[in-house]
């Protein structure tokens, strides 16, 4: 079989993801249902692999968050986010949303001075200070 061929056959199988791709957020039942076979020894992780099309590595780890936590290790975590996000998207900003604009950019920008970091007019020209 010819190398280019076999490159080929590989691309075809990774999914990769696309800009802007929003993936499925599993609830914790739903991880449960997919894991129990495995948890009651009924069926392996490669043959639930198989089955469902998710990878054997979250699987594994869906299996060993709930053996270490239980159900509450299948929640997902809220992750955190640009907390300035909530304002930007807004057009009218109440005086108290804009107080509370104003002192987060104040946080952002001190926190970046304590790390060496000189910044210009509205923060999006950074240099770094020597």
């Amino acid at each position: 079989m010819p190398t280019f061929f076999v490159i080929i056959k590989i691309r075809e199988m990774i999914k990769l993801a696309s800009k802007g791709q929003k993936f499925k957020q599993w609830t914790a039942e739903e991880k449960y249902k997919i894991i129990k076979p495995a948890l009651e020894f009924e069926k392996s992780t490669w043959d639930i692999t198989k089955e469902t099309g998710l990878s054997n590595g979250m699987i594994n780890s869906w299996i060993k968050k709930y053996r270490e936590e239980g159900m509450n290790g299948l929640t997902s975590k809220k992750k955190p986010g640009n907390p300035l996000v909530k304002f930007s998207s807004k057009k009218n900003l109440t005086d108290m949303e804009k107080l509370q604009y104003e002192n987060m950019k104040l946080r952002i920008e001190n926190e970046r001075l304590k790390k060496g970091y000189l910044m210009k007019g509205d923060g999006s020209v950074v240099m770094f200070k020597k």
